[in-house]
Order: structure tokens, then C-alpha cells, then sequence
């Protein structure tokens, strides 16, 4: 029959040789205790058996912090166990948490915000109209179909020059347009 001071002494072995047969009867002996605490105090076997691994785990890695003087090897083990238990349920509330303190969706627009986006797209379209015909398709063109100058030059089978001309003089009327409209408006 294994004792205390036994378990003692496998802690000790692992952390001067890392003593794998020590750690083996420790296993044996441990492993399966640990699980059934776990599973008592409320862990689902599957993640007790993965806490109980972890504990075990963590007595091979930390062996050198036993101090015999201060606690047994069984009572370390299962304050290990208990530790990382205590670890894993704040992960998991910590998850649940972070879920549900994530942002809402974006707000539905408020009626004010959805008026002045229809008297803004109305703007748009008047000023558009103010246009020729040409500089409105390249505007067009460019910010509501997001082409490049290039790619409305070849469409429209016109020097790169002139496109770029006609989106800067097209530019300048609408904020003509645009400044006399609010200029009216306040």
C-alpha cells in the first residue's frame, strides 16, 4: 500500500530526475480521484478528464515547486485541480461574457436620418441634372459604378484627358449646385 509520504517522494524524484515511473504511479493513483472530484463539483466527465490530464500535466511540469513542508502531494494536486478548474470556468465566462457584451447591430436608421437621406439623394439628383450629359455619365461612371478613369475612358472610347477633365468640371458644378441649394435652404 502506497502512503502519503510516498506520494511525497514521487513529487520529489519527478522534480530532481524527472522520474518517469514516479510520475506514472502518481497518474494512477491521481488521475482518476481528480476526475471524481471534478465531476462532483460540477464538471461534465468530458472536461473533467481533460482538467484531470491538465492537472497531472502540471505536476510533471511544477514539480520542482512541491514543498513538502507546506502541504502533501495529494493536497497540492487537488489544489492544482482546483485551480484549474476555477481557470476554465472563468475562460468560459469570460466567453459568454465577451458574447454577450458584443455590440448590437447597427441601430435602425431614425426617421429624421431616413428624411435626410432621401432630401440628400434628392440633391443629388438635381444637381446632377444640371450636368451635361457627358460629365454626368463619367461621374456616374466613376463614384456610383466605382470605375477607374482608365477603365471610363475605354468604355466611352475617349483620351484618359478628357475624362479626367470632364469628373473635375463635373465636380466643380455640383458643389456650385450643391452651395447655392444649402445657401437657399439656412
Amino acid at each position: 500500500m502506497t502512503t502519503s509520504r510516498d506520494f511525497d517522494g514521487c513529487v520529489a524524484r519527478i522534480a530532481l530526475d524527472g522520474d518517469r515511473e514516479a510520475f506514472v504511479l502518481l497518474f494512477d493513483h491521481y488521475a482518476p480521484r481528480v476526475k471524481a472530484l471534478l465531476v462532483r463539483t460540477g464538471s461534465n466527465p468530458v472536461a473533467a478528464e481533460e482538467l484531470a490530464q491538465e492537472t497531472l500535466l502540471a505536476v510533471w511540469r511544477k514539480a520542482h515547486l512541491f514543498d513538502p513542508t507546506r502541504a502533501s502531494a495529494a493536497a497540492w494536486i487537488f489544489t492544482i485541480a482546483r485551480n484549474l478548474r476555477i481557470d476554465s470556468i472563468r475562460r468560459s465566462d469570460r466567453a459568454v461574457y465577451a458574447e454577450d457584451q458584443a455590440p448590437p447591430g447597427d441601430d435602425p436608421p431614425q426617421p429624421d436620418a431616413i428624411l435626410a437621406g432621401v432630401q440628400d439623394g434628392q440633391r443629388v439628383r438635381a444637381a446632377m441634372a444640371s450636368l451635361n450629359p457627358d460629365q454626368a455619365q463619367a461621374i456616374e461612371m466613376a463614384f456610383f459604378h466605382e470605375q477607374t478613369h482608365t477603365q471610363i475612358s475605354q468604355a466611352l472610347g475617349v483620351p484618359l484627358g478628357t475624362i479626367k477633365a470632364r469628373i473635375r468640371f463635373g465636380m466643380m458644378k455640383l458643389r456650385a449646385f450643391i452651395e447655392r441649394e444649402a445657401g437657399g435652404r439656412s
